[in-house]
């Protein structure tokens, strides 16, 4: 049998390349200068990528200009020739939904006015009810601004959570579990609710003597549920001025409503939820006020919202029976 041809071996297991092979295939198509051109082009875009970086980028969002394109003398020259905006609330809406469409706003201390929009704002943004920027000239609306809440109040806010779990609770296994039903279960699973066609309860007070664990418990439902936890103590919603405790029981359930969920926990209720009584002075008027504000907002005229209400007291015989109920 004849040997097979030297080429037909060499086609069959060709020889592998090696770099200078693979440099010279690289090279192909490409002319005497494309080396040097691209690392021109590289200098040049790293060069402009640190002229970038110096005087900044402009932002496609806002639209602003290079930080060494600004005129801040001329911006606050011109700041201080436009007058401020006046506040208002927007108390009716005439003609809602179509193109003449006007709004009775309400200037305090001032007057009542019929206007229209200015060309900066949309109709959609205008609510009832709501607090607005008014110019000084003809008093059209130019902004909606957020709901007025005091500042003590937002502080109440609790950003982040505690780091106490139910097993850090010993020896309330009952308690733990109403306090899941309770609290947890209507707002992971508020379809359960529907399909009974009930509402879930109101919130839950905790009643016992002091080291018993009532906070305790409230940080770990706060630690557990990803809603905004709020965090009151009685004693903050007693004030010195008529009306001022019972104010900011509608400021706090007002910024709770604006959240997707939210827990209220009332630390110490007993400083405010005291049974009425008459002791002939009135001094302690001002504290049942605030009380009745809080029956108010947990049953009342206003949808309450998905808000859970948890309190925390020692001297539960102490509390009226209005509070009891609706907890």
């Amino acid at each position: 049998m004849a040997p097979e041809p030297v080429d037909d071996l060499n086609e069959k297991n060709p020889r592998p390349l090696d770099e200078d092979d693979i440099a010279l295939l690289k090279t192909y198509g490409l002319g005497p200068y494309s080396a040097s051109i691209k690392k021109a082009e590289k200098e040049i875009k790293d060069m402009a990528k640190k002229v970038n970086d110096l005087c900044g980028i402009k932002e496609s969002d806002t639209g602003l200009a290079a930080p060494s394109q600004w005129d801040l003398v001329s911006d606050k020259q011109m700041m201080q020739e436009e007058q401020p905006l006046q506040v208002a609330r927007c108390t009716k809406i005439i003609s809602p939904n179509t193109d003449d469409a006007k709004y009775v706003i309400n200037v305090k201390q001032i007057a009542k006015f019929v206007v229209g929009l200015g060309d900066r704002v949309s109709p959609t943004d205008i609510e009832e009810g709501m607090r607005v920027g008014v110019d000084r000239n003809k008093y059209q609306i130019q902004i909606p601004l957020p709901p007025k809440i005091d500042p003590s109040v937002t502080m109440m806010t609790v950003e982040e959570k505690p780091d106490v779990t139910y097993n850090d609770v010993g020896g309330c296994k009952e308690q733990i579990e109403k306090m899941r039903e309770v609290v947890e279960l209507p707002m992971l699973h508020p379809e359960k609710f529907v399909k009974l066609g009930i509402d879930p309860p109101k919130g839950v007070l905790c009643y016992g003597p002091p080291g018993t664990g009532k906070t305790l418990l409230a940080r770990a439902v706060a630690n557990r549920t990803d809603a905004c936890f709020i965090r009151v103590i009685g004693s903050e919603l007693v004030q010195k001025y008529v009306g001022e405790g019972a104010r900011m029981v509608r400021e706090l359930f007002q910024m709770a409503r604006s959240k997707k969920a939210c827990i209220v926990f009332f630390d110490e209720v007993d400083a405010i939820g005291g049974a009425r009584f008459d002791d002939g002075v009135g001094g302690d008027n001002e504290v049942q006020r605030t009380m009745l504000e809080i029956v108010n907002q947990l049953d009342g005229f206003d949808a309450r919202g998905n808000i859970k209400v948890l309190m925390a007291t020692n001297r539960y015989g102490l509390l009226t029976k209005y509070l009891l109920f609706h907890s």
